[in-house]
């Protein structure tokens, strides 16, 4: 077994490999760049070398440093995540020829399954189901135009090197082909330094099922069982899970059966993913396959209790694999929320800045229920415009399905962060889905649930309660708080009244607040003094926590809570508001307040983010149509174009090329 292992990679991977190998006695060494000097995988490892400048390019994907940093830190073998240089098999010879051993798949499995041409090339000579297409490079927009007419609309652009949602673009017509083929390639280019692409049909109302398969070294493989991955936004997965609610139990032995054997047909010996594109009927094509550990994983080690990082050292390091297919049973259910920084509200647009607070709900294995998190960050980590946009992996596992979601709601309610946008509202709000709970899912789920994006839902009914409940309990502690401080006038001694107005939006409910020992009863009356219903509250929750954890009735909850001028801001289950508790004598006040209006940000095209700006396709004195491109901004390796939202002249462009754009600068304005 080694005694020393390099992680050729960052995060919250790195960070997850670390704990695996710190389990397993193994030494580890961390690499990394400018920008990732004071990151958690590199406080957690044993030891750790700087390898180049922020940029990717010029430090986590080159080659010769890595192989340097091995030789200066005496690592005998290394693990390369997912991403940058892990389906390489440039990189997978150079360790061989540097007598480093590499922990995934030989060179000759990478080069035929990494590559997604040749991937498809090899599946369909191993006679597992392919979707028709065209697998050749394509030299140019007007060749790709041609292949698409010939494939049939939609097509899918697709990065030959790519994953992870890089350099691919799905097209309905030739515009959208060439406007595509010209993204994906650069996108290609920028994120694996390759920037081939190829043509496929793209399957309309796919579902995207994947199996994981593990080889080793004596020519033994297996499969252990499948996850869908159908919750993707931009062709990027944001919820897994595993079972696949699709799949019975014969169509599950026929994905892994063509799965093992085109793994056994390369010669595979580690850890890979074998992915399919299914449709509702549950007929599936092979997609592509990735060359190592997933993103997903954790959801296969908790449905299988199998940990994937210690075998694919175990098999790295020669041992053969000790699980026979017969071994492989499925328990229980698990769910993954990946945790972005992005912002939901304005598209899902990544979000750059410190974390002012990072405080993600506890671990814990106890009454068949899981909560793990995969995280590479801590509290006051800067999140970088250089890299994947991945905050953490909110992972749960339960003995059902829907226990397991239910899991997953209570976890990202209390998953608190703030200093930069994230998609836990978007999650939050999925658990509480129909149609996910029902599992009718497919690739475009978010598409056609959200087709004017996602927004805040304001809270209703019994959540509604719930959140005007707890903002009553919060406003009674932080009364009785200023009542406890010192040096006070003496005088007449103060009553604080029970009645209270609670307002949400524009619903006010007539509530009874009353401190009963540990606990706090909230009455709501219907009109008048006609009770309607009643909660009990109890929390050790304290003034500037960010969630209110505790129980109302006999249930467990967490709030989020966040302080704003005369009230506060909570969000639950998904809905979010702004909340204020008043007396009666507030109420009728506040009620004559007039409505504050927002500003109108005027005739101008502003940065939704933060990047780096790419092209300008337009000129001054342009006329512009709707839809059509202005600008395309770069952040975190995606390439983002930003069209015209009506029909204008463009007046003044404030930006060029090259230059970095903070979120909402003027990008250009326009006569309307």
């Amino acid at each position: 077994m080694f005694k020393r292992i390099l992680i050729a990679n960052r995060g919250e991977i790195a960070c997850r490999i670390i704990k695996t190998a710190r389990r397993m006695g193994i030494a580890t060494v961390a690499i990394y760049s400018e920008a990732d000097k004071d990151a958690l995988h590199v406080e957690m490892a044993d030891d750790a070398v700087l390898i180049g400048p922020p940029p990717a390019a010029e430090s986590y994907l080159v080659i010769e440093k890595i192989i340097a940093a091995c030789r200066q830190s005496k690592a005998e073998a290394v693990h390369p995540g997912y991403g940058f240089l892990s389906e390489r098999a440039a990189f997978v010879q150079a360790l061989d020829k540097a007598g480093i051993v590499f922990i995934g798949p030989n060179a000759k499995a990478v080069a035929a399954m990494g590559d997604k041409i040749e991937s498809k090339l090899a599946a369909a000579k191993a006679k597992v189901s392919t979707v028709p297409g065209h697998l050749g490079v394509i030299a140019d927009e007007k060749q790709a135009q041609k292949i698409a007419d010939d494939v049939g609309y939609p097509v899918m652009i697709k990065a030959s090197a790519g994953g992870g949602g890089k350099g691919m673009r799905i097209a309905h017509s030739r515009r959208e082909v060439a406007e595509g083929f010209a993204r994906a390639r650069s996108e290609a280019k920028s994120s694996f330094g390759d920037d081939r692409v190829f043509i496929e049909k793209f399957i309309e109302n796919p579902r995207h099922v994947e199996i994981q398969v593990f080889g080793d070294r004596h020519g033994h493989v297996i499969h252990l069982g499948e996850r869908e991955c159908s919750i993707q936004r931009r062709n990027q997965k944001v919820v897994e899970e595993a079972p696949s609610p699709l799949l019975d139990a014969v169509t599950r032995e026929k994905m892994g059966a063509q799965a093992v054997a085109l793994a056994k047909a390369v010669g595979y010996d580690s850890a890979g993913t074998v992915e399919f594109v299914a449709g509702q009927d549950r007929k599936f094509f092979f997609l592509e396959m990735n060359t190592r550990l997933q993103v997903e994983h954790p959801v296969t080690e908790l449905v299988t209790g199998i940990d994937l990082v210690e075998q694919m050292i175990r098999v790295a390091a020669g041992e053969k694999l000790k699980i026979k297919q017969g071994d492989v049973k499925l328990k229980g259910w698990a769910v993954e929320s990946r945790v972005y920084a992005e912002d939901a509200y304005r598209g899902f647009l990544p979000s750059t800045g410190r974390l002012v607070k990072y405080r993600p709900p506890e671990e814990k294995t106890a009454d068949d229920l899981t909560v793990r998190i995969d995280t590479g960050v801590t509290e006051g980590a800067e999140i970088s415009l250089y890299y994947d946009p991945l905050i953490a992996k909110l992972v749960t596992h339960g003995p059902t399905r829907a226990a397991a979601i239910a899991a997953q709601a209570d976890a990202l309610d209390a998953f608190a962060i703030q200093g930069i946008r994230h998609n836990i509202p978007f999650l939050a709000a999925l658990m509480t889905h129909p149609r996910w709970q029902a599992g009718k899912l497919s690739t475009g789920f978010i598409a056609e649930e959200y087709p004017k994006g996602f927004h805040a839902r304001a809270p209703e009914g019994e959540t509604a309660h719930i959140i005007a409940s707890v903002a009553s309990a919060i406003d009674h502690v932080m009364g009785e708080r200023k009542r406890r401080i010192s040096g006070q006038m003496a005088g007449r001694a103060i009553t604080r009244e029970r009645r209270r107005a609670v307002r949400i939006g524009e619903i006010a409910y007539a509530v009874d607040v009353d401190r009963r020992g540990e606990t706090i009863q909230v009455t709501f009356f219907a009109g008048g003094k006609k009770r309607s219903h009643m909660h009990v509250l109890e929390s050790g929750w304290k003034p500037g926590e960010v969630v209110w954890t505790g129980r109302l009735d006999d249930n467990a909850i967490s709030v989020q809570v966040r302080p704003i001028a005369n009230g506060f801001w909570l969000a639950h289950r998904g809905a979010e508001a702004e909340v204020f508790v008043y007396t009666e004598r507030e109420a009728a006040a506040a009620r004559l307040m007039p409505a504050k209006k927002n500003a109108d940000m005027g005739k101008a095209l502003r940065a939704p983010m933060p990047g780096l700006v790419v092209s300008i396709p337009v000129a001054v004195g342009q006329e512009v149509k709707v839809g059509e491109p202005l600008a395309v901004v770069e952040a975190m390796k995606m390439e983002n174009v930003l069209r015209a939202e009506r029909d204008g002249v463009v007046k003044a462009i404030r930006v060029k090329p090259g230059d970095n754009v903070a979120v909402d600068a003027v990008i250009m304005e326009f006569v309307r």
